[in-house]
């Protein structure tokens, strides 16, 4: 899946990648969550541009978003069928810059986040579609999901589901919405190949959304791998200073 990302690419190498117009100008983020504004790149009147989006789709027919389920994540099997995704698909596909994302591995009870990032270095895209919600009071939020993939290979060690990544060569395909057919990107929708991502454990501290720095994304030291290992049964776990763990590992 995909509830958690980073950039820590300078804005300038992102816009050399993506080959934008603006020139906007954001620091590095280490812990980027649902629900918060992130970057999209996506073609309008025939030229690519940055646009802030939601991160958290809302199709356009519905009527209070309150009431509507967080979506994130968009099924690459059966984004060009389902009502929500089937318009956005053909239309306004998008790509959301990105260095690398957390997902949680679950071994028993627990649950261990980890760190997944290019072998190659970044910035990579995430494949997205986009909609705008239309308020009845004329409001307008302009939202966005990550298409996933089943997981294939040595990241499904990690997780069944991955995010979609969008080769530099077919950026400009995926982008391409003229055809109002998704027919063309289809074979764009699969999970990576074996060797192109690598990982490493990473701190619970992202689990708290409130934290956002450079630290959260370091390798564990097998010290602090023993020290977070859940204690045998019958023993009580050491005490330790930790940061509050939000419950977002339950999103996957």
């Amino acid at each position: 899946m995909c509830g958690r990302f980073v950039i820590t690419s300078p804005p300038a190498a992102i816009r050399a990648a993506f080959d934008y117009g603006e020139r906007p100008n954001f620091p590095a983020q280490h812990n980027i969550a649902p629900t918060q504004p992130v970057g999209v790149v996506l073609v309008e009147q025939g030229a690519r541009h940055f646009r802030l989006m939601r991160w958290g789709f809302i199709p356009g027919w519905v009527k209070d978003p309150r009431t509507f389920t967080l979506v994130i994540n968009a099924r690459a099997q059966t984004v060009r069928e389902k009502p929500a995704f089937r318009n956005a698909i053909r239309r306004r596909r998008c790509l959301i810059p990105a260095d690398g994302y957390y997902e949680w591995r679950t071994v028993g009870q627990q649950k261990y986040p980890y760190f997944i990032y290019p072998r190659a270095g970044g910035p990579i895209g995430f494949a997205g579609i986009a909609e705008t919600w239309n308020g009845p009071n004329g409001e307008e939020v302009d939202t966005v999901a990550i298409v996933t993939a089943a997981a294939k290979g040595d990241l499904a060690m990690l997780h069944h589901r991955v995010p979609v990544t969008i080769a530099r060569p077919d950026f400009a395909r995926w982008l391409d919405c003229a055809s109002d057919n998704a027919n063309d990107v289809v074979p764009l929708m699969v999970a990576p190949a074996d060797g192109e991502f690598v990982w490493h454990r990473v701190s619970r501290d992202v689990n708290r959304v409130g934290n956002d720095d450079a630290r959260l994304i370091l390798p564990l030291s097998e010290q602090q791998i023993v020290d977070e290992a859940p204690a045998p049964k019958g023993k009580p776990a050491p005490r330790k200073q930790t940061m509050p763990d939000d419950g977002q590992g339950s999103l996957f």
